[in-house]
């Protein structure tokens, strides 16, 4: 497909921020910038770093926070701020109703592993692009990027591709942006440039990108970093749908290694990737969520002024959104979070002036992968240790015990302990972190080996130690660890473990396993 001739015009001058819509929901613009700042920081914000970056009150900020905490979505330590992993469910809408990522992933791992390289799927977001699935390879010299994370276009080996299909009206933007930030300021996913190429080289390499049908990333993002790039297109019409690219470092291959020997395997799982765009059946809707509305409601008559339900009613408007829901009118978002339609209207709208969502010429909805910047990227690379110690230590502080999780380890009969949390007594079981034993005789053993709902198992790991362990499965619902605490025999009783303890236990696992789920719809979670 030929590439349009971009409109090589002088840089423009910045133009002024577009105002909000009269209609627009105001604490939904501030939740999304709340939400948008977690991003930037890495998951971790104080209150006041927040209210200084925001631009909003300090008053402001705490009732936002406090409304994100009411709904999972943030979890507060001391006065620190912390994105949880519930809130991937906003990121997950998205490419749950993109669908690419469910269709193409399996091809893009099977290509990493072939060619022992990363590789990564991204779809255009205005002038940049966002990751949408990345297959890294564990080095001491790896891949940083994450799925969500924005890079800008003409640093990039899918920029130029993309391009190829941008309007006058996008290059001019380009440029815009350029003039603006042209050490790339709005894009912390990538260093800065303090030496940026001129315009006039991204044109080019845009061009030869339509020529060639392929492009290429010759250390343009950092020194040392090349990557090669093919487009996927859309069975009908051949617009990109995603680019797929290769990633390596120079000590491994070359810029033009990767153009020699890697790209044509990289072609080859391009059109096996469209062959399956071609032949995906239809998805069947799968049900919205149930009695949001009605949840939220009955938030803000529990807390009152500090629930904003506004911006909560706002939020689950974008989880209308899924698979076989990717276009939504105003009528079907309604009608999936039980929203009036004034309500689910003037959220619409707000969203389209922040760039969440689109509206076609047929009136209906579809999301930008600008929801990917709502808390996603932080948490994508999320370890399960990582995950289950907020759990642990609520556990711990709960029953005063110390509580601790397990995995089996690839040398047969063997765990390994991935995450510990102490409780506070003279006497307490010490578990170091990493430490690696026998699973015969162990409550955690006869979990993960024997499958068991719970196991009770004295005299472990020494005499006088009470030892008692609970699965965590994940999606599929195999077991993948074990949550477990041990009490001196003298504390408690067997029966008062079963009694007293195991049902703590079950619903801690209950807890790990729906963060589990919800981060591992779209990225793998390692399990130590």
């Amino acid at each position: 497909m030929p590439a349009k001739t971009p409109t090589m015009s002088p840089a423009a001058a910045p133009e002024p921020p577009v105002p909000a819509p009269a209609e627009a929901v105001t604490p939904l613009v501030r939740g999304v910038a709340v939400l948008r700042q977690l991003t930037t920081a890495g998951g971790t914000s104080a209150l006041s770093a927040l209210e200084r970056s925001t631009g909003l009150a300090r008053s402001t900020v705490d009732r936002v926070v406090g409304t994100l905490v009411r709904m999972g979505y943030v979890r507060m330590d001391g006065r620190d701020a912390i994105l949880t992993p519930q809130v991937m469910e906003l990121g997950n809408a998205y490419l749950a109703a993109l669908r690419l990522p469910s269709l193409l992933d399996a091809r893009a791992d099977a290509l990493a592993d072939e060619l022992d390289e990363s590789v990564s799927l991204a779809v255009a977001d205005r002038d940049g692009i966002r990751f949408i699935h990345q297959a890294t390879r564990r080095r001491a010299m790896s891949l940083s990027f994450r799925i969500g994370d924005l890079l800008p276009a003409e640093r990039t080996a899918p920029g130029p591709l993309f391009a190829t299909e941008w309007t006058d009206a996008d290059w001019t933007a380009w440029h815009t942006r350029r003039a603006t930030a042209p050490e790339n300021d709005a894009f912390p996913a990538v260093p800065p440039t303090p030496r940026p190429a001129p315009p006039e080289d991204f044109v080019r390499r845009t061009e030869r990108a339509a020529a060639d049908g392929w492009s290429l990333d010759d250390q343009l993002i950092e020194p040392g970093l090349v990557a090669v790039s093919v487009p996927v297109r859309h069975p009908d019409g051949g617009r990109i749908a995603c680019v797929a690219s290769v990633v390596s470092h120079t000590s491994r291959h070359t810029a033009a290694d990767l153009r020699d020997t890697l790209l044509p395997r990289l072609r080859l799982a391009v059109t096996t990737m469209e062959a399956d765009l071609r032949h995906a059946p239809p998805y069947r809707p799968g049900p919205p969520p149930a009695g949001l509305a009605l949840w939220t409601g009955a938030s803000k008559q529990e807390l009152g002024r500090e629930f904003i339900e506004s911006l909560a009613r706002g939020l689950t408007v974008l989880t209308a959104f899924g698979e076989g829901r990717t276009h939504l009118t105003l009528s079907e978002v309604a009608k999936a979070t039980g929203l009036a339609r004034a309500t689910a209207r003037r959220a619409l709208i707000t969203y389209e002036h922040l760039g969440l969502l689109t509206q076609s010429s047929d009136r209906a909805f579809t999301l930008t992968p600008q929801v990917l910047s709502l808390g996603f990227p932080p948490l994508s690379r999320t370890s399960l240790p990582a995950l289950a110690m907020p759990h642990l230590s609520s556990l711990a502080a709960r029953i005063q015990e110390p509580a601790s999780l397990a995995t089996l380890t690839d040398r047969p009969g063997e765990i390994q302990y991935t995450a510990h949390v102490a409780a506070h007594h003279v006497m307490s079981a010490d578990i170091r972190v990493g430490t690696r034993v026998p699973a015969e005789g162990r409550a955690v053993g006869q979990v993960l080996l024997e499958n068991r709902p719970h196991a009770v198992v004295d005299e472990e790991p020494e005499d006088g130690l009470r030892s008692i362990a609970v699965p965590v499965h994940d999606r599929t619902g195999r077991v993948i660890a074990a949550l477990n605490t041990t009490t001196h025999a003298a504390r408690r009783t067997t029966e008062e473990c079963v009694r007293d303890i195991l049902p703590e236990l079950t619903t801690t696992a209950s807890h790990i396993e729906s963060d589990l789920h919800t981060t591992a719809r779209f990225t793998h979670v390692p399990p130590s």
